[in-house]
């Protein structure tokens, strides 16, 4: 296997908030046990409690679960006729939640689930949502590294976009081909669906690609990623095919002395809003506050936004291991915006920056 999932799942049951927790499919599921479901109509709950694992499942998943021998499950079956009811009961019954503290992620449970364990018998539950972000915050050298092959394969997608994008191109025809290119570079699955704007587009921090056209001196900002085993690269590079004005470097430049002077400030002990704040200096000594609407940063991971969340008044602190963005942006109505983003890794010292493609606004 190519985690330790039981390694994973102690840190689960060595919880204080909690004696056992209950896991929905999604990210946290897939992080503690390698378990990738469907999130559907019939729940799916993988519970973590001293005495180990058990699933509530239904009985057509079943095999993905008992053909983990590492996993050594307990499992709790229904079936479409039968309903899920009886499930959570004899699960809540055997494990004996009724009579511990039990543990749920309040943004992922949903509300039928979260009765269906009352009705059971179980009375104390608690969120523990913010625990798991934080266990999932600390990545694993392997976790590091995927993320690094995320990262290079979508740079060399990227290199050969530029090298192939025209003038008169639509922003919608550029994404498409910058999909074709990350595939070739063996990325079957998108971070996200790329944000590509042109010109006076680029302005809105998360403008979806449309038929705007692509002229010689405008900003081509281009926000992208692809995945390895779930792991997303998070990149953002703004250009320009021609001659920009004044104006356009001007704020080019700035938003690139945002960047590294965010980069600059990232070490184990930092508190994520002073990272936030060394960005965000520089942006507001050039006059452009007005304009830098977004945090600088965020977690990067199974999901493509967790924690840390590297924003103005955060307090928690960095620590080695944590992946995340560094993205300041300055965005001027009617002109155009700039986004410069590179994902690090925080080291013993600093930062390991695993975004190596230049930042450089004129395409050579």
């Amino acid at each position: 296997m190519m985690f330790d999932y039981h390694e994973r799942l102690a840190r689960l049951v060595a919880l204080d908030a909690a004696d056992a927790v209950a896991l929905v499919p999604g990210p946290n599921m897939v992080y503690f046990t390698g378990l990738h479901f469907h999130l559907s109509e019939r729940p799916t709950i993988a519970l973590v409690t001293a005495d180990g694992l058990s699933f509530i499942v239904p009985q057509l998943e079943m095999t993905k679960i008992t053909t983990r021998d590492d996993l050594q499950a307990h499992l709790f079956p229904w079936t479409d006729e039968d309903g899920f009811v009886g499930a959570f009961q004899t699960a809540v019954q055997e494990l004996s939640l009724d009579t511990v503290r039990f543990g749920v992620d309040g943004q992922t449970m949903r509300v039928f689930e979260h009765r269906a364990f009352e009705q059971a018998g179980v009375n104390d539950i608690g969120d523990v949502g913010q625990d798991l972000l934080g266990i999932r915050a600390i990545k694993a050298s392997t976790e590091v590294e995927m993320l690094r092959e995320a990262v290079q394969r979508s740079e060399r997608a990227l290199d050969a976009l530029l090298k192939w994008v025209q003038p008169g191109m639509t922003e919608r025809e550029i994404a498409g081909q910058l999909g074709r290119l990350l595939r070739e570079n063996g990325l079957a699955e998108e971070s996200f669906a790329p944000l590509v704007q042109v010109g006076a587009g680029s302005a809105f921090p998360h403008g979806m690609p449309g038929d705007r056209q692509l002229q010689a001196d405008d900003f081509l900002l281009i926000d992208f990623g692809g995945k390895i085993e779930g792991y997303p690269a998070d990149i953002t590079r703004t250009v320009c095919l021609g001659s920009p004005s004044d104006e356009m470097r001007k704020i080019y430049d700035t938003v690139l002395a945002a960047n590294q002077a965010g980069i600059a400030a990232a070490k184990p002990g930092v508190a994520c809003g002073e990272v936030d704040k060394a960005a965000r200096d520089v942006i507001e000594a050039a006059g452009y506050g007005e304009y830098f609407i977004h945090r600088t940063g965020h977690g990067l991971g199974l999901e493509g936004h967790e924690n840390p969340q590297i924003a103005a008044g955060v307090t928690d602190v960095l620590q080695t291991g944590m992946v995340f963005t560094v993205e300041p942006g300055i965005y001027v109505p009617g002109l155009g915006g700039v986004r410069i983003e590179d994902n690090v890794v925080v080291t013993a010292d600093g930062v390991d920056v695993l975004t190596t493609y230049p930042r450089r606004l004129e395409v050579e």
